[in-house]
Formats: C-alpha cells, sequence, structure tokens
C-alpha cells in the first residue's frame, strides 16, 4: 500500500495572490508592513511566525496569544473572503486526485491551515469524499518544516513513511517532507522556483505534469 500526502496551499489549491492579499489587508489595517518576502520566507508555516517577527519589526512589541489567535483569525477570514468570490483551483488538480486513488493510492491532506481554510479547498475542489484522511494546523503541536505533520497523516492512512509520497510547494514543506523519510514532489507554482524547491525528489512545473507512473517510479 501506498499513500499521497497532498498539503493543499500551491498545490491543489492556487492560492498564492490570496493568501497574499489577505496578508496585505489585514497589516495595513494595524499599520504593519508585511512584504512579499516576509509572505515567502513564512509560506507553508503557521501564521504565528509571521505576525511574530512582522509585528516586532514595526515596534509594537512581543505580541500575546490571545492578539496572536485574533490576528491569525483576521487574516484568515478576509482569505476565505477572497477565494469564496472565485476559488483558485489548480488546473488538473481534481485529476491527479483521482487518478492516484484509481490506482490504489491512500490519499491524504497534510495542511498547516486552519480547519475551516481547509474545509473550504477540500469543498472548493469538490472532494469532499477523495481524502482518506485529513491533518490540519489544529491537530499539530509543531509546524512546518518539523515533520509531524505528515507523519501524523501517514498514520491515520495507516501507510509506512517510506511509501508515501508529499505534494509540496514550500521549501519548509520539502524539508518536512524529507525529514519524514517520505519522497516528495514540488510543485512549481507561483512564488517558486525550482532552486528553491531543490531538495525535493522531483520538480515540475504544473500538477497536471504530474503522472502516477512518476510516482510509482519515486516509490520503488
Amino acid at each position: 500500500m501506498h499513500a499521497a500526502i497532498f498539503d493543499l496551499d500551491g498545490t491543489l489549491v492556487d492560492s498564492y495572490d490570496a493568501h497574499f492579499e489577505a496578508w496585505r489587508l489585514i497589516s495595513a489595517r494595524h499599520g504593519v508592513a508585511v512584504t512579499v518576502d516576509d509572505y515567502y520566507s513564512h509560506f507553508g508555516r503557521r501564521n504565528e511566525d509571521l505576525l511574530r517577527e512582522c509585528w516586532l519589526r514595526a515596534g509594537r512589541g512581543q505580541l500575546t496569544p490571545d492578539e496572536i489567535a485574533a490576528l491569525d483569525h483576521e487574516k484568515e477570514a478576509a482569505y476565505r473572503e477572497i477565494v469564496a468570490v472565485r476559488f483558485p483551483i489548480m488546473d488538473g488538480a481534481r485529476e491527479l486526485v483521482a487518478s492516484l486513488r484509481a490506482a490504489g493510492f491512500r490519499t491524504a491532506v497534510g495542511s498547516s491551515g486552519p480547519p475551516l481554510n481547509v474545509q473550504r479547498a477540500i469543498d472548493g475542489l469538490e472532494l469532499v469524499a477523495a481524502f482518506d484522511a485529513v491533518v490540519t494546523g489544529r491537530d499539530v503541536k509543531r509546524s512546518k518544516p518539523d515533520p509531524e505533520c505528515f507523519l501524523l497523516a501517514a498514520s491515520k492512512v495507516g501507510v509506512d513513511p517510506a511509501r508515501c509520497v508529499v505534494f509540496e510547494d514550500a521549501p519548509a514543506g520539502i524539508t518536512a517532507a524529507k525529514a519524514a523519510g517520505m519522497k516528495c514532489i514540488a510543485i512549481t507554482s507561483k512564488g517558486h522556483t525550482p532552486e528553491r524547491q531543490r531538495d525535493a525528489d522531483l520538480i515540475v512545473p504544473t500538477v497536471r505534469d504530474v503522472t502516477v507512473a512518476a510516482v510509482r517510479a519515486l516509490l520503488h
């Protein structure tokens, strides 16, 4: 038995612009600058890391847990409002998941995102019944590049990590996948470059370029 574990943002969901727009909106409300570089360096990780760094740099001091929770909620609510207008599905996303399941793969989500975002993505992808397990940022104590998220997903689907392949885009997620002892396919979606994804086992420009045969070859 093999498993395919998907990080949703940047792999199945073309969410780069929507997330950055949400950060831009909420940071502007609070008089704090969040640059493209800030956003990229924290992509795939928990929001609190970016919040602490950018608010501290702006002279706001250390944020309390309650302040972080409020800002996190505000940002993610803004993101969901943006994608509700037009859901940004990656071309080929549904087909890839369906083809892997048809080939006998267990499928799971391994995302750092909050549960509401993850559910919104699964609904928008129209893949509600397509995943055997779902892991969100609420299910783990340590964020990527720690492998906890992917190891938990593998445990939930009952597949040994060495028989799992992770679909990622962010360097932190690629590092997490490799630390979990899994193969990793990097999707070079917007905001990324193959050079920054060089630690992946396979790098492809789009989800449409992934075949079941290529996934099987990695695992064998």
